[in-house]
């Protein structure tokens, strides 16, 4: 599948950030040792591949906005989409010298009304270790580099391998996701938590995982993952069952089949029952 314009700007972008975020992780991995420990350098690459995200972006689409989990909101024109950019998904693992993260970056339509912005149109997530650029675009698929992604044709649960992200730090509700967890867990191959929202969405996309669920996420987070499952043949909701253009606060994902038995005992188990 060739790629668009806008796809090819979003991959030259994030492989433009992604080549720093390599060269910052083999540092923070030194900084394991010293005793003050790399967080302000982790903070700084963080900041610093937003920045390049944004310079190429705003260099290639003049006029559009941006929604940044550093830089926040950044108004454009009215009449044109916005980005929506996670610099560094997984800031923790890399933090710690762990291998798994990613840029994510989506294109969200023009705000129709005063009800919000529109729908997601193109996403990418971009793995920088592993050099893997999972993209989509509305009505064209979703695509490993050129090859066609599909979910997980696995229906039963007992088959399924579930993927989550658990609270932390003040973060999220931990006897929510125990319930959760627990009616859920005993009934799935097994239950994943690697720390990195987009790319847990991206693998769903690619049939490594068959379902996934998470709350107390924010819209740089799924925005690109969303479109991605919905491009490779999935669902995406939030816990209430509604299909939002961005699906954050609450987060629930899979096949056709896999995504309804994870929704009925996602809800039980929020009931008491």
């Amino acid at each position: 599948m060739a790629l668009s314009g806008i796809i090819r700007v979003m991959e030259r972008a994030a492989r433009k950030a992604g080549s720093r975020l390599r060269r910052d992780f083999g540092e923070v991995e030194h900084l394991q040792v010293s005793r003050k420990g790399p967080a302000d350098f982790v903070s700084k690459a963080d900041r610093a591949a937003e920045r390049t995200l944004w310079d190429e972006l705003r260099a290639a689409r003049p006029g559009w906005g941006f929604l940044m989990e550093e830089g926040g909101t950044i108004d454009g024109d009215e009449d044109k989409p916005r980005f929506i950019i996670d610099p560094l998904d997984g800031t923790t693992n890399f933090l710690h010298g762990m291998p798994h993260f990613a840029i994510s970056i989506a294109v969200q339509e023009p705000k129709l009304d005063r009800s919000g912005w529109g729908e997601v149109t193109a996403a990418l997530v971009y793995q920088p270790i592993t050099d893997e650029s999972f993209w989509a675009e509305k009505s064209r698929g979703a695509w490993l580099h050129d090859a066609r992604l599909r979910v997980s044709a696995r229906r039963d649960l007992a088959d399924s391998l579930i993927a989550t992200g658990t609270p932390y730090g003040g973060h999220g509700n931990f006897t929510e996701w125990s319930k959760i967890a627990n009616a859920i867990g005993p009934r799935v191959a097994g239950l994943r938590r690697f720390g990195a929202a987009s790319l847990d969405l991206a693998w769903v996309a690619a049939g490594r995982y068959e379902g996934f669920w998470e709350s107390d996420l924010s819209p740089w987070d799924t925005a690109a993952g969303c479109l991605l499952i919905r491009e490779a043949g999935g669902f995406v909701s939030d816990w209430k069952g509604r299909s939002l253009p961005v699906c954050d606060k609450t987060v629930l994902a899979g096949n056709d089949a896999v995504h309804s038995r994870l929704h009925k005992l996602l809800v039980g188990a929020l009931k008491g029952d």
